[in-house]
Parts: structure tokens; sequence; C-alpha cells
């Protein structure tokens, strides 16, 4: 078996050398979020890690991993005594699957025992196995929340709490949590990120000569992995000791009150929320100073602390990019350094060492990791769902529900009273009028769209859907192991058969047969197909500002469902996709707000490519439902036969956003959205406080009426 690759030979990626490394030093750091494009040695890099960090002693017979030293005194294994046997093992490297259930991560009782056997057996998840270890989640923004929710928790207690069926347990779950993902495949919540205690950015070199040393060492270990791995036994050797030395010395760092007052100083001052960011720069700056060889808290250990733990706390908009302004970090720290020295303790570099001959890192300095090799798994995408409203008058009559959750009084305007419209014209000077790019007003809050029935797709905040967690609104036989027990609906089917199996006591006789398990209901994630009308009709009059603030407002609202999103454009005389469906809306809003507009109005070529793209998907996606947005004025000007296209969408959910403006309207957007058999709803009544109630309710209802 070809074993891990050396996390010596792993060229560059110093930040997140250090990062991991810290979080090795101090678990009490929060882990590590790992930001990058696909082929960066994300998961190389963590799996080499885990090859060192030091060897633990366990109890032979605990399933939780206690030390025979300190024995867990609540282990569900327990009590043990003082004389228990103890084992050596390698640290392990437990890797969370992005399609694990909260039974599998946390652990649950055995249903299947308990009622065919009558025993009352936990079984321990994956965070008991990782307990002393590490916990890897590849594609972390992929797994359900509730999970990630789950994992932080546990992560920043150091214990798991088990409350289901009947079972109370609670055990100890200490690891080192880290989460790689691809800001192209969908962002985390900003709830979310706040909970990971570092983060880095990673990013291929552009490099010549760095590339060629990462694919030069990838090629050596890929032809002799064992003579590799040994020519950097020596490095690996030095840095497993020194993560040793670290561990035994953070206990006894001291951190200064002067440098606490600078890192709450610097938090305050880059305005995050909370107090998390504090505790994780302080427990960041200790693990530091360990690492270095340090006995107390440097400036210098407070500002690699603050690089790598803040970044990712100052996101304000969905759509903005972690980042920090290192110039001002910098400014902050001399503000506030008080009367201490800048430069670190003597010790050994703050950084990993340097090359075959003196640490991990022989090749070009700040290069890129090794890509994935066999050992790392591909990125692979997945994301959420859609849904809408209706208005009085030829655009429905309003039920004044609000199924999304959003508040009536929502913040922000329609198309002409959307914050910061203005009817001024942000086109290049050097681009002809007949194609320009039009900046966009402020997005503001929409009302929920919403595809109507019931569907199977993937966890979302969208529309209606059958799903692992939620209301329970009935039960069926399972199909394969039990998940989700139903245990009145077990008791009933196994009740009518008691006398005839020989039943003599006060107990229940059950099998397989009986067994059920919950049908729930929840939200699900949706397919939001936006079709942009970007011709130089819509950019009269100043429209696509409202417009672009429109759309980059419906994307802002499948971000936070949970959505996967596509944009096509129809514009000239062709229609072109703009954004392949994912559930990176942030990509999204950037190829929108870069979009130029002009030329005439091929709206039946854009509902024949979003009637392909559809079909495309349902193949890749089956369970995904998808919701059709058009946004136009309805003026099509080049192959204007929309018969054909709009039959090619039939049964397909969506709504017909009506740009048209103007004391003289021609009502054409609502003809389209006849066709379609959707709902319409005009550009300036999608804001939330627009007293829209749900348009998309029933599709195949005629749109002219309340739904």
């Amino acid at each position: 078996m070809i074993g891990a690759y050396p996390f010596s030979a792993v060229v560059g990626l110093d930040d997140l050398k250090l990062a991991l490394i810290l979080n090795a030093v101090s678990p009490r750091v929060g882990g590590v979020l790992v930001r990058g494009e696909k082929g960066t040695a994300k998961s190389t890099i963590v799996r080499a890690l885990a090859a060192q960090l030091p060897a633990v002693k366990v109890i032979a017979a605990c399933r939780f991993s206690c030390d025979p030293a300190e024995p867990d005194p609540g282990c569900p294994d327990g009590p043990h005594g003082a004389g228990e046997s103890g084992q050596e093992r390698p640290a392990v490297l437990v890797e969370l699957p992005v399609g694990a259930s909260e039974d599998r991560l946390v652990g649950a009782l055995d249903i299947e025992r308990a009622l065919t056997e009558g025993v009352r057996a936990f079984e321990p998840g994956l965070l008991a196995a990782a307990h002393r270890g590490v916990l890897y989640v590849d594609e972390v923004n992929l797994l359900h929340d509730h999970l990630v929710d789950l994992l932080l928790d546990a992560a920043a207690l150091g214990t798991c709490f088990v409350e289901r069926e009947s079972v109370s347990v609670r055990h100890a779950a200490r690891f080192l949590l880290v989460g790689t993902m691809n800001p192209e495949e969908g962002e985390l919540r900003p709830q979310l990120l706040d909970r990971f205690g570092l983060t880095v950015e990673v990013r291929a070199s552009r490099n010549p000569d760095e590339r060629a040393e990462v694919v030069r060492r990838r090629l050596a270990f890929d032809a002799d992995p064992a003579s590799f791995a040994a020519g950097w036994a020596g490095q690996e050797a030095a840095l497993a000791r020194r993560i040793v030395e670290a561990r035994e010395r953070v206990r006894q760092v001291v951190l200064p009150d002067a440098r606490l007052r600078q890192i709450a100083a610097v938090c305050a001052a880059f305005e995050v929320d909370g107090l998390r960011a504090d505790l994780v720069m302080a427990n960041a700056a200790i693990a530091h100073a360990a690492w270095r060889g340090g006995a107390e808290v440097t400036a210098e250990d407070v500002r690699e602390a603050a690089r790598l733990s803040l970044p990712h706390r100052r996101r304000r908009d969905p759509f903005d990019a972690p980042g920090l302004d290192e110039s001002r970090l910098d400014d902050l720290l001399a503000e506030h350094g008080g009367d201490e020295p800048d430069d670190p303790d003597s010790g050994p570099d703050s950084g990993p060492d340097s090359g075959p001959d003196g640490g991990p890192d022989s090749g070009p300095d700040g290069g890129p990791g090794v890509s994935d090799g066999p050992e790392g798994p591909a990125d692979s995408g997945d994301a959420p769902e859609a849904g809408a409203s209706s208005e009085s008058g030829p655009y429905g009559a309003a039920d004044g529900s609000n199924d999304g959750g959003l508040p009536d009084g929502g913040s922000g305007a329609g198309a002409s009273g959307a914050p910061g419209a203005s009817d001024g014209n942000d086109a290049s000077p050097d681009r002809p009028c007949a194609e320009r790019v039009v900046a966009a007003a402020e997005p503001y809050r929409v009302r929920p769209l919403q595809v109507p029935g019931l569907g199977d797709g993937a966890s979302g905040r969208r529309s209606r859907a059958r799903t692992p967690n939620g209301r329970t609104t009935g039960s069926r036989v399972p199909t394969g192991r039990l998940q989700r027990p139903h245990l009145s609906a077990t008791l009933r089917a196994a009740a009518p058969y008691q006398r005839e199996r020989g039943r003599s006591g006060p107990g229940l006789l059950v099998r397989d047969t009986d067994l059920r398990e919950a049908v729930r209901e929840g939200k699900e994630g949706n397919l939001v197909l936006f079709v942009v009308d970007a011709s130089g009709s819509m950019a009269a009059r100043q429209r696509m500002r409202e417009v672009k603030a429109a759309v980059l407002s419906l994307l802002l609202d499948a971000y936070q469902r949970r959505d996967k999103v596509g944009l096509i454009t129809f514009r000239g005389s062709t229609a072109e996709l703009v954004l392949p469906p994912t559930s990176s809306v942030e990509v999204g809003a950037a190829r929108l707000r870069e979009l130029p507009t002009g030329g005439r109005t091929p709206l039946a070529a854009g509902l024949r490519r979003a009637a392909e793209v559809l079909r495309v998907e349902r193949l890749r996606d089956p369970a995904r439902r998808p919701l059709l947005v058009v946004v136009t004025d309805g003026r099509a000007t080049s192959g204007s036969d929309l018969a054909a296209p709009a039959a090619l969408l039939a049964g397909t959910a969506g709504v017909v956003v009506d740009c048209e403006s103007g004391p003289v309207r021609l009502a054409l957007a609502l003809d389209l959205a006849a066709r379609l058999g959707a709902p319409a709803v005009r550009l300036d009544a999608l804001a939330a406080s627009g007293g829209l109630g749900g348009l998309v309710r029933d599709h195949r209802t005629d749109y002219r009426k309340a739904v």
C-alpha cells in the first residue's frame, strides 16, 4: 500500500503548513479551513500531517480511545480502572464523507439490535473514532449545515453529546479539525466560517520553476514511494519531534496583558462579530510562541495569529471574498504595541524548516503544494434551490404568505426604488452604445420564490421536500439500513402478529419485517436558472441598472437558501450560457456585473438554450427540481416565434419578471408568462416589502389568478 506523501516534501504552502502545525500544537486553536482551487494539494498535505502527529496510548478495549493515564470518567465503555492495559497506536485520520448521516457522525442507538434482540446498545460515530486524532472533511462546503454545526460544536467543546432515541451519552471528542473546500463550488455560510479557528487561501504558483519542482517531486514519489519517503525521513522525524516539544511547552507560554490588549484592539478595529476571534487569536498566538520555542507571546506571534484567524471573519456580504489588509494590521499592531519589543524570542524559526537538509521545504519558497495525486479525492460540486409569489391586477392576487421565512418588512425596494438606484449610466466611454456595461444598483431582499409540489432533492431552504430532517409526516418500509426509526409505526406493524408468533410474556415480539422508518418533510435546494434579457431595449431608460440589482438580489436569496444557480443571457442574435449551473453564486454575481448589453432581442434563442440546459441537468442531477426565472420586457425582435421554445419548457416551474416600463405598456411579458404557464411579476414588485406572497405555488394555474 502506498503511504502518504511526506509533509516536509510539499513545495511552498507556508501559511497552510503553519496553520496545520499550530493546530497540532494546540487543538484549542479551533481547526483549519483550507480554501483553494482544485489541484493545489489540499488533501495531500492534510493526510501528510496525520503521519507527523505523535503516537497515542489507548485502553485496548475502549472504543473511545481513552488514555490509560487519564481515562475519561464519563466514558460510555467505562469506568476504567487504574490498572487497565494500554497499547500504543498512531494518531488516526478519520474522513467525514459529504453524504454522511447524523447517526454516522455522532453515533446513535442501534435500533435493529434494540428491537430484535432487546439490547440497548450505543453505536459510536466518527467523532468518537477521531478522538485524539485528525478529523478531515473534504468539500466541507457541500456538507449539510446541521452536520457542520454538530462537528464544530464538538470541536469547540472537546465533547460529543448524544441525546436521541432514549440514548443519553457523553464522550470526549478532542481532535484536529481540518476542512477543505473549492470556493467555485459554493461558500460556507458566514456563521459556519466563523466557527473555524484559522483559514488559509491556497492558489497554485504561476512561477514555472516552482511548478516544475512540484511535478518533479510528484513524479519521483509516484515512481518509488518508499525511496522518496526515505529521502525525507530525517526531515519528517525532526518535524515530529518539534511538534511534540511544542505541545509540551504550550502550557508554560505566558500571554502578557499588553499582548492580550493588542489582540482585543485588532479584533475591535477590524469589526469582527462576537468574541470568538479574540479567543482564537490568543490561542493561536500562544501556539505560535510555543512552536518557535519562545516562553512569552510577542507582537510577531500576534501578527501571525491575526493573519490566519481574521480574513474569513471580515466578510460583510456573502459575495465578499475573505481577506485582510496586512498594512492596516501592521499599523494597528504598532499603535497598540505597548512597551514590549516586537522581535520574537530566540528559538527555532517560526515556520517549517526548509529543504531535505533542514526541513519540510527544499523547493522554491512560496511555491505551490504538490497536486492531489491518487490518494486525494477529486473535487465535486453540489447545491440547493428556489421559489416565487403573486400580486394584484394582471399579475395575480397576493395571498400574504411567506413560506421562505423572510419578514414582510424587508429592507430595500423594487427596481425603481432600490437603494442606490439612479438614472446614471456607468458604461465605459470606450465601449460603443450598442454594447455597454451598466453597473448594478444595490441588491435588496426579495420575496421567496418556490417550486410547487413536494420534492426529494438536495437539502436546502427553498421548496417543500422529503428530507432526512424536518417534521415527521408518515412512515415507510426501509429500503436499506434503518436510519430514521418510526417507533409507533413499527409497533403497529408488529402488534397484529403477536399471537401467531407465540408471545407469552409482556414483551413485544418484533421482526425485521416490522421495522418502519420515518418520512420527514423539510426544505430542499433547487436549480435556479436565470434567463436574462441583455438586449438594447433593456438598456434603454437605464433599466439594466435595476435589472442587474434585481438579479443580484435573487442570487443573494439563492445563496441564503443553498441553491444551485445558472445564468443565460440573450442579446444580438444568440443566447449564451454565461454561468453553467453551479453552487457558487459568487461567480454568478461576478459574471452579472461584467455583463455587456445592447443589440437585438433573440428571446426564442434564450428559451431554447434554457430548455437544453435543463435537459442536461436533469440527467446529471435528477432529484434537483428546477426553477426558471426569465427577466425580460418581452420585446422579441429576433426569432420572434415563441410557441416552439415555450413548449420545450412546458411543466417547468418558473416566473417571468416583467421589466417593461414607461407610460405605454404592451404587456408582452404577460403573454410570455401565459405561454410558459408561469406567473408574472413586475420588476418593481420583487422586493420583500412589495406585498408578494409566494409566486410559484402552482405554475399550472392561470397566471392572472391568485394561486
